[in-house]
């Protein structure tokens, strides 16, 4: 393999590996939604998001699914 062909595989992996991570910085984590539909319900469980420390409220929709929505504050450290 010559080295122009091996250089072009790393830069393709490099700007692979980095459009994955500035992808990931606009994703919402699983089942995170920015606002609650009119359909849901909240539930009386509240916790907080250990990574962002975030207090986050579960809502369920009509299928019965989960969804977290933050409650508008962050926990105190």
């Amino acid at each position: 393999m010559s080295a122009a062909v091996l250089g072009f595989i790393v830069a393709l992996v490099v700007l692979a590996l980095l459009g994955v991570f500035v992808a990931s910085i606009f994703v919402r984590r699983h089942g995170e939604s920015d606002r609650p539909q009119p359909d849901w319900r909240p539930t009386d469980e509240v916790f907080s998001d250990p990574s962002t420390n975030r207090l986050m409220r579960v809502w369920l929709d009509p299928a019965g699914e989960r969804h977290y929505v933050a409650e508008g504050r962050r926990r105190a450290p």
